[in-house]
């Protein structure tokens, strides 16, 4: 085993290299979205790298804070009052995972239909967007770090509260910021996507924000950046200083229930998101390997149990930065250990460099994720599936961006699981009607208790003085209570309306002398 992580370190160094490149600006970007201290987002970022991916049997996968969990984040760092009662949640979302995972399971996850993910997803994205618009026009004030959906709690609405951003416009990081999209949009470019592969758009786009504001703007007054639209990382000067940078949670909370709401919160979202990155990286695995789900939720537990014990955020699974491992040529798993032990080198010894960064830099990235996660095409792809895809994906997104993730995903669950109740309801059967001869009622393969009400109703449909053919013949299974209604109908109430019953395919395994009839 160690001699195949050997031989492939010509490919996973560089390519934990360009991972940490994609990540940094990432880890940063996705704290600032998330209302959390900057120094949080790398420390799950580490984490995702050494513990998770030294845990994980996925060799290819990487861990980090996910753009999916932002709303979670504020909403649950709003509710709780602290962001040491927060890290208490992350933990006991930790310990639900490892749970999950030695109870087998990450078969959970094919349950969720697509729609909802990926309405739930899109939802994040139009979120994502709305509350980076006052950091990239460089009104970087708290109150939007706490913009989770449309409607808050005093009646008015986030739009309200984001057009007063454009009362507010800082000139100089305006401009960066679109200086900065114009750069990861143009490294998306097919002419860029050699370079892209090597060196991020995201990468580029902050060195340059940075070079642009420390060697330009500085010196001109009106479009100089001033230090609190700056990102603020800790600086240790010494080894005590290293270990007062890590907040610790707040124990005393345990018995609050809000907490545990939150944990299992998270434990849902970030297990979901997971479990489907890592089937589409094996999907996208050029050798085809197989990750054990169950053992993917045990690390990711540990993980997030490690993270929320010295201050990170929540961690998943991360499409972005397991894509960015795939196109580097990664092999094995020493890729993703590599960039974490990058992010913890870089918090280390260059913080002073990370806090030149603009934070306009960092929304017009998140913007750009955001759109990613929201773009017209998945629209598009949606409506073009049918109105079962469509309506529970559209009623997902606006009940995400309206009220929240959780609520949002409930209903738009809701309403697929109503869709499929209703195309079951319709699809038990063939009725067909005759002008001249008798009527036909086909039953299906299966036929279960959900389709009891249809075929009731059809039945009591059924004209007076008419005759009906009732087919089980490519039939496996009937639901009980659906034969003793068919009983039912031929022993008593075809008799008060004279209509001649014949039956089709029950003598070969359903026997309707079997099954009491209801009592009158």
């Amino acid at each position: 085993m160690k001699s195949k992580y050997l031989k492939n370190l010509k490919y996973d160094l560089p390519a934990g290299l360009v991972v940490f490149l994609v990540a940094l600006p990432l880890c940063l970007g996705i704290s600032l979205a998330s209302g959390a201290p900057f120094f949080s987002g790398i420390i799950a970022g580490v984490i995702g790298g050494i513990v998770i991916g030294a845990l994980s049997n996925s060799q290819l996968s990487v861990s980090g804070p996910a753009a999916g969990l932002v709303a979670i984040i504020i909403s649950a760092i709003s509710t709780l009052g602290t962001f040491e009662a927060f890290l208490l949640a992350v933990v006991l979302a930790g310990a639900f995972q490892v749970v999950l995972g030695f109870l087998k399971a990450g078969v959970l996850a094919y349950y969720f239909p697509s729609n909802v993910i990926k309405g739930m997803l899109s939802g994040i994205g139009i979120i994502i967007i709305l509350k980076q618009i006052p950091h990239a026009l460089g009104y970087d004030v708290e109150g939007f770090n706490e913009m989770t959906n449309f409607i808050k709690e005093d009646g008015s609405t986030a739009f309200g509260s984001l057009f007063s951003a454009f009362d507010h416009i800082s000139l100089g990081a305006t401009l960066i910021c679109f200086i900065a999209l114009g750069i990861i949009i143009a490294f998306e470019s097919p002419k860029l996507k050699a370079i892209s592969k090597l060196v991020p758009g995201g990468l580029v786009a902050v060195v340059v924000s940075v070079l642009v504001s420390e060697l330009i703007f500085k010196s001109i007054p009106s479009l100089q950046i001033e230090q609190e639209h700056l990102v603020n990382v800790p600086v240790a000067n010494s080894f005590n200083e290293v270990l007062g940078l890590f907040t610790f949670p707040d124990f005393s909370k345990i018995l609050d229930s809000q907490i545990w709401i939150v944990a299992l919160t998270i434990t849902a979202v970030a297990s979901i998101e997971t479990l489907l990155c890592i089937e589409a990286v094996d999907q996208l695995d050029p050798q085809k390997r197989f990750t054990n789900n169950n053992r993917e939720l045990v690390a990711q537990g540990i993980g997030n149990i490690s993270s929320g014990l010295i201050g990170g955020l929540p961690i998943t699974s991360v499409i972005v930065r397991s894509s960015a491992n795939l196109n580097a040529n990664a092999k094995t798993k020493v890729s993703t250990i590599f960039h974490g032990v990058l992010l913890f080198a870089s918090v280390l010894l260059i913080p002073t460099i990370l806090n030149k960064i603009p934070l306009s830099s960092l929304a017009a990235i998140l913007i750009f994720t955001g759109y990613k996660l929201a773009k017209p095409s998945i629209f598009k792809e949606m409506f073009s599936n049918g109105k079962y895809q469509w309506k529970p994906f559209v009623v997902t997104v606006a009940s995400v961006v309206i009220f929240d993730l959780l609520i949002g995903v409930g209903v738009g669950l809701a309403f697929s699981v109503y869709y499929i109740l209703k195309g079951n309801f319709k699809n038990s059967f063939f009725y067909q009607k005759s002008e001249d001869g008798p009527i036909r009622m086909v039953l299906s393969e299966e036929v279960s208790f959900l389709n009891k009400a249809n075929i009731k109703e059809s039945l009591e449909a059924v004209p007076k003085n008419s005759s009906i053919i009732i087919d089980a013949t490519n039939s496996t299974y009937i639901d009980f209570d659906v034969l003793q209604g068919i009983k039912e109908f031929v022993d008593y109430k075809s008799k008060y309306r004279n209509i001649e019953c014949q039956l089709i395919g029950f003598d070969k395994q359903f026997s309707l002398t079997e099954v009491p009839a209801a009592a009158h």
